[in-house]
């Protein structure tokens, strides 16, 4: 989001501007993975738009079509069990799944997949992107990260740049790992909520796939979300274990005797950040490259889009 953000508003402005993303394709924190009747959103569960300017970004460049409301019935429960409502506030979801919004937002920018950076080279006043098999890309006049912050730590180290990298060092030590387990219920199951955020020693959320807008009805995904601490102490647990552990977790936390006939598991090395400093985000204008992120500015999909456009700002000013 913070990548695609920045790239169609400096793009708006007239600037020619590539993406270089290291997966197949654009999702990042609006990550999918396909099952066999449709996609499980394995990032973000949902969305909010707060600011009207997020909304007007996401119709004019993915289109109203691409997300949709939640009208799901969420709950927050407590360690002794009790349980209450969530606070409300319209959530939103990518239809059919959460990379529509990315993928729609990307054919607005000239988008080159499977590529991964190691490293910036200067070339007098303009940079060369090296790839890690040694490709150099360029040149280009500025540079903006939207990597997790410990990757892009990890690149300005390896182009020299330390004190840039010592900018962010306590913000690359700050984001938490997830373990996240979907299941496949042939039954519907009704513990009583669709979308749980919970204190619990095993999970951080519990959310019903299938209870979005334009997910097809055959049985139910559940998406679990491992707590952070959880997820440290099994972060080199091998993924069926860990799918084991969840599954008889979930049993005994929504009191359901059903087994699951599928499973999914991926493990996120950076979910969320825990740290409170919100700069929005990081523009160093002597050397012309910034940073954006969610992580910059309060974590949440919406805030990916704020840092991004709060970068832009920095840069055109």
């Amino acid at each position: 989001m913070a990548g695609l953000t920045a790239a169609i508003q400096l793009s708006k402005r007239g600037h020619d501007v590539s993406v270089f993303e290291k997966s197949r394709g654009p999702g990042g924190r609006l990550s999918s993975k396909r099952v066999t009747d449709g996609a499980v959103d394995f990032g973000a569960q949902y969305f909010t738009a707060r600011d009207a300017g997020f909304r007007r970004f996401l119709d004019e460049y993915a289109g109203p079509g691409t997300y949709g409301h939640w009208p799901a019935r969420f709950v927050f429960q407590r360690k002794d069990g009790s349980r209450e409502t969530f606070p409300q506030d319209e959530r939103f979801v990518g239809v059919p799944r959460m990379t529509a919004v990315s993928r729609a937002l990307s054919a607005h920018v000239k988008l080159q997949a499977g590529t991964r950076i190691r490293n910036l080279a200067r070339k007098d006043s303009t940079w060369d992107l090296v790839t890690v098999d040694g490709d150099r890309l360029g040149p280009f006049d500025r540079v903006i990260l939207t990597v997790p912050p410990a990757q892009a730590s990890d690149i300005l180290l390896e182009s020299g740049l330390a004190d840039l990298a010592g900018r962010i060092e306590r913000m690359a030590g700050s984001l938490l790992p997830c373990w996240a387990v979907a299941l496949h219920y042939r039954e519907p199951l009704d513990p009583g909520f669709d979308g749980l955020r919970c204190e619990h020693p095993v999970f951080f959320w519990i959310g019903n796939n299938t209870s979005k807008p334009g997910r097809p009805s055959h049985g139910q995904w559940w998406m679990l979300h491992a707590d952070p601490d959880w997820t440290r102490e099994h972060l080199d647990t091998p993924a069926e274990e860990v799918f084991r552990k969840l599954k008889e977790a979930f049993s005994e936390l929504a009191d359901i005797a059903a087994e699951p006939d599928d499973w999914l598991a991926h493990r996120w090395l950076y979910a969320r950040s825990e740290h409170n400093d919100r700069p929005g985000s990081l523009w160093f204008a002597d050397h012309g490259i910034g940073l954006a992120g969610d992580w910059l500015s309060g974590g949440r999909v919406e805030g990916a889009y704020l840092s991004a456009s709060d970068l832009v700002s920095a840069m055109v000013d």
